[in-house]
């Protein structure tokens, strides 16, 4: 608001100064006319160029603005009145308004009301009545209880706008702090709650095993194990929702560092050498699958022939095989199926996924609302995995008379972009 009204001053001062000029009595006079023109045009030229800089030295020192008065009040005195100088002089009392509240206003606008009597007393002016005499003086009060009343709309505006950016702060927390809520429960029912619930069904192998009337030693050795195994990664996963969880509240940086690099070295040792062979990776999980669970499950290649598997980073790689892992698990543990068809490839451009069981299927009228509000979290949390990598999902019998299908499509350039991106 300052820098627009030093643009006017400067302009009025333009128009007004060859009137100056040429009103100026010869010697002296020209000379401090000039000498008033060059400051009272390059002060108001600077204030307006660089109002950042300069807006401050003026804030702090309102006798810098009474000096440019009485310049102007020179300039005034020179052109007369009647030119475009007196539009400048309405503006100081503005100027102090707006800088220096009310106060200031008063101030500067009882100076400059003066000044304006005093020019209109030495031009002597016959054909000038009192109404005109006073009318200039009048509109420097006026501009300065302007000036004063935006000083209070501007301060009340900014204040308004800094409770809003608070607000928008908080705003932004909640949702993160919701967010990785969300996520640290997908992490947790996806990771250490299954295997928890793989060492139950481990154990329960266990004691009837060892229950038997003919107890095979061997049989007892290979599932005591396999509880030892899962009771590790329960204990591993556990850890790293920890280190997580450290990571990403603790102010050193290096922790998140550390964290990652703990992270990807996890995914690497759980996926094998090459962490980007999901066709790979997917098939070895579907036969460990069905080892553990004795659910016959088989894994099928589609799509056209690839002479190398899809590049994709780990962690898109790390959410499409939980994205199966947990279809297979859902399936096992509530759909009673017979057998479970895992079908992977390449088709142009995207990568597909389904894992179909020809179990029970869903209840007629599920939805995700439904699911949360009863504290089923498994069909939400893939969702949320498909949508955190850019996939398409769609839960359901697909092309199948019964049973569910967990079908996935991913754009492969999109994946490879969101690796790229910081």
């Amino acid at each position: 608001m300052c820098r627009q009204v030093f643009g006017f001053r400067l302009a009025m001062i333009a128009l007004a100064t060859p009137s100056a000029l040429l009103n100026a009595h010869p010697g002296l006079g020209a000379r401090l006319v000039g000498a008033a023109v060059v400051v009272t045009f390059m002060t108001n030229y600077v204030l307006f160029r660089d109002w950042e800089r300069f807006g401050p030295l003026l804030l702090r020192h309102p006798t810098l603005l009474a000096v440019d008065t009485l310049f102007g009040s020179l300039l005034l005195i020179s052109a007369g009145p009647d030119t475009t100088l007196a539009y400048v002089s309405v503006c100081t009392p503005l100027l102090a308004g707006i800088v220096y509240s009310w106060r200031g206003a008063a101030c500067f606008a009882s100076l400059q009301s003066l000044i304006l009597l005093l020019v209109h007393a030495a031009t002597k002016n016959p054909d000038a009545s009192l109404a005109e005499s006073l009318l200039l003086p009048g509109l420097c009060v006026v501009t300065g209880a302007l000036g004063s009343t935006l000083r209070g709309l501007l301060l009340r505006f900014g204040a308004a706008t800094h409770a809003l950016s608070a607000v928008q702060s908080r705003l932004a927390v909640t949702e993160a702090v919701a967010a990785e809520r969300a996520r640290l429960a997908r992490e947790m029912h996806d990771s250490v709650a299954k295997t928890l619930h793989g060492v139950a069904f481990a154990a329960e192998a266990l004691a009837a095993t060892a229950g038997a009337e003919n107890t095979d030693p061997a049989r007892v050795r290979q599932q005591a194990e396999l509880v030892a195994r899962s009771a590790r990664r329960a204990a591993a996963e556990s850890r790293e929702l920890l280190t997580d969880l450290r990571g990403r509240t603790g102010p050193d940086a290096t922790d998140v560092l550390h964290e990652l690099a703990t992270r990807t070295s996890d995914f690497s040792t759980r996926t094998g050498p090459d962490a980007t062979d999901v066709l790979h990776e997917l098939a070895t999980r579907t036969s460990d699958f069905s080892t553990r669970t004795g659910l016959p499950a088989t894994y099928h290649p589609t799509g056209e022939p690839v002479a190398a598997p899809p590049e994709l980073p780990p962690a898109v790689a790390r959410q499409l095989l939980t994205i199966a892992a947990e279809a297979m698990e859902n399936a096992h543990r509530h759909a009673a199926p017979t057998r479970v068809d895992v079908r992977a490839g390449v088709h142009g451009d995207l990568l597909r996924i389904s894992v179909y069981d020809d179990g029970r299927g869903l209840p007629p009228g599920t939805t995700l609302e439904r699911l949360r509000s009863e504290g089923h979290f498994g069909l939400l949390g893939m969702v949320e995995r498909a949508a955190a990598v850019g996939a398409r999902i769609h839960i359901g019998r697909g092309g199948h008379t019964r049973g569910t299908e967990v079908s996935l499509e991913l754009r492969l350039a999109a994946a490879l972009a969101r690796e790229e991106a910081p």
